[in-house]
């Protein structure tokens, strides 16, 4: 699934393309994706001018003039496709298409269908039933050491899954997780309720360091990942820890007592860490 920086850059090439744009042309190939589309969606984006865009969490919400978000999450497999408008153009899983006043075209395809499209009153987003239990955002200022010290109080989980726990901080996902639990030299099964406030306060500056070097890179190049010019994401070849299992750490490459990148299992997912680092 895309991770925060993915959908960051997915966002930030729809904005590019559509921001100020009027949607001449709606057209869904499908009543549901991962649950029931608005049935009048079509016509309520036909005719709108896009006012701006918002990324919360995971999903993208595209600001429409009329005082409607459209809510987008790309599930497992979704991506965007953005192009010259070509009326003989044919995409295989393509859900749902938008034109705009300058000849560009806009497709979502989700050949899992895990993805959702929703509508949503602009000034009622948090409250959206998707939206409105997630926690802070990790970039920016709405977290910070007390904030995330506060939230792991008394939790006898592992910091691993605290972390990708969306209440308590919202868009975290695997493999940025495992990034800055390395980064920060903090092992994945340690109890959360057992860091230090000095070992807090070094997680939230990696997490937010991760995430910002992954956003400036283009995000992650997964297997059915592309940004929405087609170009693939590049941040995966500067992965410290996560696909590298029994490779070389390269905090402490040639160290006799270190065995290079391990691997565990946490929760169904890898977890990838130096067990002679990470503490």
């Amino acid at each position: 699934m895309p991770e925060l920086p993915e959908v960051e850059t997915v966002m930030r090439g729809l904005r590019a393309r559509l921001e100020g744009r009027v949607i001449v042309h709606a057209v869904m190939h499908r009543p549901d994706l991962r649950w029931a589309m608005p049935p009048n969606l079509a016509d309520r984006l036909t005719g709108a001018r896009v006012e701006g865009f918002r990324r919360r969490a995971k999903y993208i919400l595209m600001r429409l003039d009329g005082g409607d978000s459209m809510l987008l999450h790309l599930g497992m497999s979704g991506r965007m496709l953005i192009g010259p408008a070509n009326p003989n153009s044919i995409t295989l899983h393509e859900h749902l298409v938008m034109q705009t006043d300058d000849g560009w075209r806009v497709g979502f395809v989700d050949p899992r269908r895990f993805g959702s499209v929703d509508l949503v009153p602009t000034g009622a987003e948090d409250a959206h039933r998707l939206l409105a239990a997630l926690g802070p955002e990790p970039l920016g200022d709405e977290l910070n050491t007390t904030i995330l010290a506060r939230a792991l109080a008394g939790k006898r989980t592992p910091i691993k899954a605290a972390l990708l726990d969306q209440r308590l901080i919202a868009g975290l996902g695997n493999i940025y997780v495992c990034e800055a639990l390395f980064r920060a030299r903090i092992a994945p099964d340690r109890q959360a309720a057992t860091l230090s406030r000095a070992a807090i306060a070094r997680l939230v500056t990696e997490i937010k360091a991760t995430l910002t070097e992954a956003i400036a890179a283009g995000g992650s190049s997964l297997r059915d990942y592309v940004q929405p010019d087609g170009e693939l994401g590049y941040f995966q070849h500067a992965w410290k820890v996560y696909g590298r299992e029994a490779e070389p750490c390269e905090r402490c490459p040639g160290t006799p007592d270190c065995d290079g990148v391990s691997r565990m299992v946490q929760s169904g997912r890898s977890t990838f860490f130096c067990a002679r680092t990470q503490r």
